[in-house]
């Protein structure tokens, strides 16, 4: 990998020299057992850690760059994916993208956040930030969803909604909390995965789902640890505090009810292992597709709205 957290450095060292051994081991004598011990100490030293990583620690894989984002899943998961683009009122916005696929044969609308892999595509896709166009684009998507009877599949993962001021001279609120609506009313099948960042309503606006999952170390909260540390101690050298505070870890969230089902990484998080991972998301949203297209629309949607009025009375 070719970036490393802080936490995983003594992690990352005893790989790197199991490494070099590997490289070495060529002569008359072998390493092969210095190999094997500096791996299996590597190994328990990233099952202990990953065990009991803290909620900040969380914020940070969930942030991992090398972890599959919305075109990987994409690219393994959706045969003949058809992107559109375009709000038909304002113009195009790369950071949502979204179109027609087949997904494990059955034909499918899917949209996501993508962030970007490297500094030129992050740039173009505005490191996930959605504007008020691509939420209106979630929202033409859905209602073709809603023509065609076909499940919907959402991809989350974004810091949050983009807070210039040209967004929200182009509407911002009205366009995510007419995507939230969207979501509500629709009568075909909708599942959404927060696969890294959850944040806020650039979340929510396609996150209001019938089934909603989380990755084992993805996040999930109303603002970010940093934005929160700000308000309310006017300094991001709070985060690690109001990360603890804000529960936004996939544990607290099922915990809560605000999620469905916990999706379990590779052990050393997705980055780790990203086919795997996403063969992994794959299974749970294909259970889950089965499972609700049992069902008539109607049912579908009074169930969804049954299910947000019961979190609302809960909380």
């Amino acid at each position: 990998m070719a970036y490393h957290l802080e936490f995983e450095k003594q992690i990352v060292e005893l790989e790197a020299k199991a490494q070099e051994l590997r490289g070495m081991d060529k002569g008359d004598v072998s390493l092969e057992d210095d190999i094997t011990r500096i791996q299996e100490k590597a190994e328990r030293i990233l099952v202990q850690t990953y065990s009991k990583l803290t909620p900040e620690q969380k914020v940070q894989v969930a942030r991992h760059p090398d972890r599959p984002h919305f075109g990987g899943y994409v690219k393994r998961l959706i045969r003949d994916f058809t992107p559109l683009a375009g709000d038909r009122v304002f113009g195009e916005d790369a950071a949502l993208i979204g179109g027609l696929g087949r997904f494990r044969g059955q034909s499918c609308v899917i949209m996501g956040q993508e962030k970007g892999h490297d500094t030129p595509t992050r740039i173009k896709h505005n490191f996930g930030m959605t504007k008020p166009e691509g939420y209106r684009k979630a929202q033409r998507l859905m209602s073709i969803a809603y023509q065609f009877k076909l499940p919907i599949i959402t991809v989350v993962d974004t810091a949050g909604a983009y807070p210039g001021i040209g967004a929200e001279e182009r509407g911002q609120s009205e366009a995510i909390a007419k995507s939230i609506e969207s979501c509500l009313r629709t009568e075909t099948p909708l599942v959404s995965v927060i696969i890294g960042e959850g944040g806020s309503g650039g979340a929510v606006a396609i996150a209001t789902a019938d089934r909603l999952f989380m990755l084992e170390h993805s996040i999930y909260s109303v603002i970010s640890p940093e934005g929160c540390a700000s308000i309310l101690w006017r300094s991001s050298e709070f985060a690690k505090d109001a990360a603890r505070a804000l529960k936004l870890t996939a544990q607290d969230l099922k915990r809560f009810g605000v999620i469905d089902a916990i999706i379990e990484e590779p052990m050393g998080g997705a980055h780790r292992e990203p086919e795997r991972t996403i063969d992994v998301v794959g299974d749970y949203v294909e259970k889950a597709l089965n499972e609700l297209g049992k069902l008539d629309g109607i049912t579908i949607k009074s169930l969804r709205r049954q299910k947000f009025l019961e979190m609302g009375h809960a909380a």
